[in-house]
């Protein structure tokens, strides 16, 4: 009969000790012996064996208590005990399995008994290990499926955010121009005919230099010369602003873009800018709390290789949780906060091959503790009702997963909070 694997012998007696190790290693098995409770302990931290084969009746510790202080280790408790011992009571048996045991063999044992005993609780042994495997591999496949489903959830939510909002504000932007045009072209047509008006004033003044004192009172009353100089200034002005309107409108309709399948090269000073003009309402000071000043701090950047719609939303996730904050500190201050008080910096620098973007508040800070959960998937610091904890985790999705770069965060209690975004020029295939 083969056997394989490491067997430890405990017992007080020599003889006993060898004639169980020849018998074994006859079979093929590796024997470790030990001669007392202590030593069986020690040695079966510093090497587990398969098996241990105990016997009860020791000096110092006997078999019932070194079997307890196996079970109670981390490392030993998973090993089997077989007892050896000349005690058949069904009392002794019972406390042998209570304390932890899987057998016994009665001395004097028979070298059959022995073998056949040794070998089920090998094979036992070994069909445990083969099961533990397949559970552990199953379970990591498990959590691989489980972390692709939290993914492809973060994504679908990510989707719907950009789908519903791009649809929203290509509405507005559509809805935005229509008017805008007519306003435009109604400009337009208001400074050629007061233009011809003017002209033709002009005629008239030239042709009748002298022309009737109601006349010439009239147009001391209405301050002609004023008015016409003033009415081509208002017409300048709503030109200007006519054509910032527009310039408000194509940032929008660049914002929007749902390119979610699609990269496509980008300016992210389009969309920091883009963002910034959708959260210009927020940005704004109430009675609560000043306004809140945005220092852009840009350099010269090359156009990147993106999904410039994503990137947009993590740009927005980021400066909205700044303004939160300094909302929660204005509605927990007892005191008023300076005007000016309040800053977000972003900057934006090209290396090589990088393109990194900062976005900085000089508000209340992060503890170690949050700044190491803050990506976690709903994690948040704010009220219940207040927030999912799905923005910065999503951020950091898009930002490593989809365009292989990196989404850091630094942070002190009291000093501001910094996020760091490092995107390459051109995504990896």
């Amino acid at each position: 009969m083969r056997l394989e694997g490491d067997v430890l012998v405990v017992d007080d007696t020599a003889a006993n000790l060898e004639v169980v190790s020849q018998i074994l290693e006859a079979a093929g098995c590796e024997v470790a012996v030990a001669l007392n409770g202590d030593r069986a302990l020690k040695l079966a931290r510093l090497q587990p064996p398969e098996l241990i084969l105990l016997d009860v009746q020791m000096p110092g510790i006997d078999g019932f208590e070194t079997c307890k202080r196996l079970k109670s280790d981390r490392t030993t408790r998973g090993i089997p005990v077989i007892f050896m011992t000349a005690l058949s009571d069904m009392q002794s048996k019972l406390k042998g399995f209570d304390v932890g045991g899987v057998d016994y063999i009665t001395k004097p044992f028979q070298a059959k008994e022995l073998l056949v005993r040794v070998r089920t609780h090998l094979q036992l042994r070994q069909l445990h290990r083969t099961l533990q495997s397949r559970v552990d591999e199953k379970t990591s496949e498990l959590q691989t499926t489980l972390q692709r489903l939290h993914e492809s959830e973060l994504q679908l939510v990510q989707n719907e955010k950009m789908s519903a909002l791009g649809n929203m504000i290509a509405g507005l932007a559509h809805e935005f121009n229509n008017p805008l045009g007519f306003l435009s072209g109604s400009v337009n047509n208001a400074r050629c005919h007061l233009e011809e008006l003017l002209e033709h004033l002009a005629l008239y003044q030239d042709h009748h230099p002298e022309p009737a004192e109601e006349i010439i009172e009239n147009a001391e009353e209405i301050e002609l010369d004023f008015l016409v100089e003033d009415l081509l200034k208002i017409l300048t002005s709503m030109t200007v602003a006519t054509e910032r309107m527009r310039s408000i409108s194509t940032s929008l309709r660049n914002y929007s873009r749902a390119d979610i399948d699609q990269i496509v090269s980008a300016d992210l000073h389009e969309g920091l800018d883009g963002t910034l003009l959708l959260l210009a309402y927020r940005l704004k000071g109430d009675a609560h709390r000043p306004a809140i000043s945005v220092v852009r701090s840009y350099t010269e950047i090359p156009t990147i290789d993106c999904f410039p719609g994503q990137l947009n939303q993590v740009f927005m996730n980021i400066l909205a949780n700044m303004i939160d904050m300094f909302d929660e500190m204005a509605s927990e201050s007892a005191k008023s906060i300076d005007a000016d008080s309040q800053q977000i910096e972003i900057s934006t620098i090209a290396y090589a091959d990088v393109v990194e973007i900062r976005i900085r508040d000089n508000g209340r800070g992060m503890s170690e503790a949050v700044q190491s959960k803050i990506f976690e998937r709903s994690f948040t610091t704010k009220a219940v009702g207040k927030g999912t904890g799905l923005g910065l985790s999503i951020s950091r999705q898009i930002v490593v997963d989809n365009h292989r770069g990196k989404l850091d965060v630094n942070s002190q209690l009291g000093e501001g909070s910094e996020f760091l975004i490092r995107l390459p020029l051109s995504v990896p295939v």
